[in-house]
């Protein structure tokens, strides 16, 4: 079964990424604990102030749902309602090859 692979851009309100940021981080610690959660990186966009990215790698389906649909995620989602502009924009992928990640 292949890994699924996410890129997610959230898009901050103006002035808003560090809350973001901070928000999402919380995140961090929680999916430790997924044990099919992979990879799970947040980063700042270096040319826009505005945008945070995100990259996750899941062993399955099964574990991006698992993440997606917990109470972690869920509190978190509707704690950045009033710091982003819209949405998370996402790319689902199909991880071919990788350093650091068995494929």
């Amino acid at each position: 079964m292949a890994k699924v692979a996410i890129i997610a851009k959230i898009t901050a309100l103006p002035g808003k990424r560090d809350e973001v940021v901070a928000t999402m981080s919380e995140l961090v610690d929680v999916v430790n604990g997924e044990p099919g959660t992979e990879v799970y990186t947040i980063n700042t966009d270096k040319a826009d102030e505005n945008v945070v990215w995100f990259y996750e790698v899941y062993a399955d389906d099964a574990a991006l749902a698992a993440h997606g649909g917990s109470e972690a995620m869920k509190a978190v989602g509707g704690r950045l309602r009033d710091k982003t502009a819209a949405r998370p924009e996402l790319t689902f992928l199909e991880l071919v090859a990788a350093k650091g990640i068995n494929a």
